[in-house]
C-alpha cells in the first residue's frame, strides 16, 4: 500500500512549474498559429536518421544502427529540393553529453525554411513572431527588461568584437580565442533591452551558410538577455562545396576522437537534384520559454529526465 504522505520528489518538482507549462503551451499554440497565417505547412521529419550532418562540437546520440537528430535540417532541405516552399517543425531533438541550466540531451527545436529568400528577411520576420508570442510586450529576464516592441538591435560580428572585446573576430581566429570571447564577452551584451541579432559570421564559422560577396557568412543568431536564441541562414546551395564542408568538418571530428557517421547520401542526392535558393532558422523553443517566464534552469520549462 502506498504512503500518501510521502510526496516524490518528481512529483513536487512537477507541480512547482506547473504554471510555466501552460504558458509553454500558449507559446507553441502561438508560434503554430504565427506560421500558419503566413502560409506555412507544418511537417514531421524522422526522429531516427540514418546519418546526422557531422559537426565538429555537436555528437548526435546512437539509436541502435541509427541516431536520433540533433535536428531536423538535412530532412528538411529535401522537402525544399522536392518542391515545399514555406514549411517549418516543432519537434524533439537530441545532443550527447550536453547538460546545464540552458542544455539538456533532449530539446525542443522550432525550424522553419522559405524559399526564395534571404537571411536579412528572416530578421524582421523572426522579430514579428517573438512579438505575437510573447506574453507581454517587454518580458523580464536574468535582470534585463527586454522591449519586444522597440526595433531589434542588429550589430554584425566585426562591430561586437571590436566593441566588446579589443580586437576584430579575424584576429580572434587567428589567435584561436574566438569562441571564448564570443562565450566570456560578446554574448553576455547582447539583447539587454531589446531582441539583438549578431550578424555577418566569419567565413570560417559559417557553418552552412552560403557566402556574401563580403566574405562573411550570410547567418545570424538571434540574442535576448545574453542567451542565444536562435541561428539563421542564407542556405548553402553548392553540393560541391557542401561536400567539402562536411569533409572538413569529418576531419575536424576525427581529430578530436569522434565516431564516424554514415554518409548523408539521401541529402547528397537531394542537392544534386537541386536545392533552392532559401533560408532557413533553428530556434529553441525551451530558450524562448526560459525568456519568457524568467526561468534561470531549462529544468523549469520541460519535463525532464531526470529531474532531480
Amino acid at each position: 500500500m502506498s504512503n500518501a504522505s510521502t510526496k516524490p520528489e518528481n512529483v513536487s518538482h512537477l507541480e512547482s512549474i506547473k504554471a510555466r507549462l501552460h504558458m509553454r503551451a500558449g507559446l507553441f499554440s502561438a508560434v503554430r498559429n504565427y506560421f500558419n497565417r503566413h502560409g506555412f505547412l507544418e511537417v514531421e521529419t524522422p526522429v531516427m536518421i540514418k546519418a546526422p550532418a557531422p559537426e565538429e562540437f555537436i555528437e548526435a546520440p546512437p539509436a541502435g544502427d541509427k541516431f536520433l537528430r540533433t535536428s531536423p535540417e538535412l530532412q528538411m532541405k529535401q522537402l525544399l529540393s522536392a518542391g515545399y516552399e514555406k514549411i517549418y517543425e516543432i519537434g524533439p531533438c537530441f545532443r550527447q553529453g550536453e547538460f546545464g541550466r540552458r542544455h539538456r540531451e533532449e530539446f525542443t527545436m522550432l525550424e522553419w525554411y522559405e524559399v526564395g529568400k534571404h537571411s536579412d528577411y528572416l530578421i524582421g520576420f523572426t522579430h514579428e513572431m517573438l512579438k505575437a508570442a510573447a506574453p507581454e510586450p517587454v518580458v523580464e529576464y536574468a535582470g534585463c527588461k527586454i522591449d519586444l516592441s522597440l526595433p531589434p538591435e542588429i550589430i554584425s560580428v566585426d562591430e561586437a568584437y571590436q566593441k566588446y572585446c579589443g580586437k576584430s573576430p579575424d584576429r580572434a581566429l587567428l589567435d584561436g580565442d574566438f569562441d571564448e570571447l564570443m562565450v566570456t564577452l560578446v554574448e553576455p551584451e547582447l539583447g539587454k533591452d531589446r531582441a539583438t541579432f549578431l550578424t555577418g559570421y566569419p567565413a570560417e564559422r559559417a557553418s552552412l551558410a552560403a557566402i556574401g560577396s563580403n566574405g562573411r557568412a550570410m547567418r545570424w543568431e538571434l540574442y535576448l538577455g545574453g542567451l542565444e536564441i536562435a541561428n539563421a541562414y542564407t542556405e548553402l546551395t553548392d553540393p560541391i562545396e557542401q561536400r567539402k564542408r562536411f569533409e572538413e568538418a569529418k576531419s575536424a571530428r576525427g581529430e578530436a576522437g569522434n565516431a564516424p557517421y554514415p554518409e548523408p547520401e539521401e541529402f547528397y542526392q537531394a542537392l544534386n537534384y537541386g536545392l533552392p535558393q532559401s533560408t532557413g532558422c533553428a530556434l529553441g523553443l525551451d530558450r524562448l520559454v526560459m525568456v519568457f517566464t524568467n526561468a534561470s534552469d531549462i529544468d523549469q520549462v520541460r519535463y525532464n529526465l531526470p529531474l532531480i
